[in-house]
């Protein structure tokens, strides 16, 4: 459910010769704590969904973005974000069943451009149940400059030759991200609370009505909180197009 910049238009605004795969150079901070710079065809296998940030998130009085922290279900660890968008990617990608670890700003990229070397950190990195990377970034589709858009390109190249994925993200579809944010209240383990988890799944076995679900298991007060947890697992499904509401129609993930 995401809004996607296509990484062909990136390229036709940013124009001129994308560096070689060799000419590209990574750097992150490896697990004693020092700096490690590598070629790019040398990094495949590092783990980087588990390497702290390359760079500080400053926070300081009258900046227009927001920086924060999530706390991700999937890694059981805060992940900084720098920006609204960034915090609903980091959301979305905690939501997603086949995530299994994220972490931002995870590397420096580098490359000659232009007689120069330019740089980008990457938001996120995530690391998908199929061992396949992806690298995204996330930036409103009005806010892609040239110089941006040359960044984004370089660096959707330089996933291409290492075998991961990459994605631009502009923004999230406004009903999906209102029901994901609603379902991320009731993330944490905690409201995974039996033997209600499982007399709601054995329940919807059968589609129906999630509140009509809800008092059949018990007081909705102490019920919802497990309803809730087992859709934001996915153990549970409901249609993420529609606003979730008390008549939705949810049954069993498998």
């Amino acid at each position: 459910m995401w809004v996607v910049f296509m990484v062909a238009s990136l390229r036709s605004v940013s124009g001129g010769r994308l560096a070689d795969p060799v000419e590209f150079e990574v750097g992150f901070v490896g697990e004693d704590g020092s700096e490690v710079r590598r070629r790019l065809v040398e990094v495949a296998d590092v783990p980087f969904e588990r390497v702290p940030a390359v760079r500080s998130f400053p926070s300081y009085r009258g900046q227009r973005n927001y920086p924060g922290l999530y706390w991700s279900a999937c890694m059981s660890a805060h992940v900084e974000f720098e920006s609204w968008l960034e915090r609903d990617e980091a959301m979305a990608l905690d939501f997603d069943a086949s995530v299994v670890g994220f972490a931002a700003q995870p590397f420096w990229l580098w490359w000659p451009s232009t007689g120069r070397v330019r740089s980008h950190a990457p938001d996120f990195f995530a690391r998908r149940r199929d061992g396949v990377g992806v690298v995204v970034d996330c930036r409103p589709a009005d806010r892609i400059a040239a110089r941006d858009a040359a960044a984004f390109a370089a660096t959707a190249q330089a996933c291409e030759w290492v075998g991961w994925d990459y994605r631009l993200v502009s923004g999230h579809d406004a009903v999906w991200l209102a029901n994901v944010r609603w379902l991320a209240g009731y993330r944490h383990p905690r409201h995974l609370a039996e033997p209600v988890a499982q007399r709601l799944l054995d329940l919807f076995a059968s589609p129906m009505p999630l509140m009509q679900a809800a008092t059949r298991v018990g007081d909705p007060m102490a019920v919802l909180p497990v309803l809730f947890h087992l859709l934001w697992s996915q153990l549970l499904t409901v249609d993420m197009a529609v606003r979730l509401e008390a008549t939705s129609i949810v049954e069993a993930g498998w």
